[in-house]
């Protein structure tokens, strides 16, 4: 049950108004007990007033708390996220210093073979020369 109201309502005033202004007394009567009735259920106490601070105290302490938990949450992932970045840094690094060590195994590889290709051609030159030379000198026998 709520508690009662501190509110004074002067009925006996009230009534006295209504039946002046023209309205039968038991007409006016069961409209002022209706008027304290709805005063009485509807309007907040100072019980009610400090019920509902207290409340809001005690929602503004949770806030706060949680506010701090964002806070230190959001500080967490703030480092976490900072450490995985330097670790994508250090491993981008990594990457790169074994693709240049990658690439200058093929430059090696490939001007190995192209050496290998000019002796080739060297030898296969000297070959045909031979082979033009030895022709030569057989159709000069020839002829």
């Amino acid at each position: 049950m709520t508690p009662p109201s501190t509110l004074i309502l002067d009925t006996h005033a009230s009534i006295h108004e209504l039946v002046k202004a023209g309205m039968p007394e038991r007409q006016a009567e069961t409209v002022v007990r209706q008027q304290a009735r709805l005063l009485e259920q509807n309007l907040a106490t100072k019980h009610d007033i400090e019920t509902v601070k207290h409340d809001i105290e005690v929602l503004r302490q949770e806030t706060k708390a949680n506010i701090e938990t964002v806070k230190r949450d959001i500080e967490v992932l703030r480092q976490e996220t900072k450490a995985d970045i330097e670790t994508v840094k250090h491993d981008i690094e990594v990457l790169q210093q074994e693709t240049k060590a990658n690439i200058e195994t093929l430059r090696q590889e490939t001007m190995a073979r192209i050496e290998t290709a000019k002796v080739d051609l060297i030898k296969w030159m000297f070959g045909l020369g031979l082979g033009i030379a030895s022709l030569a000198v057989a159709a000069d026998k020839l002829f």
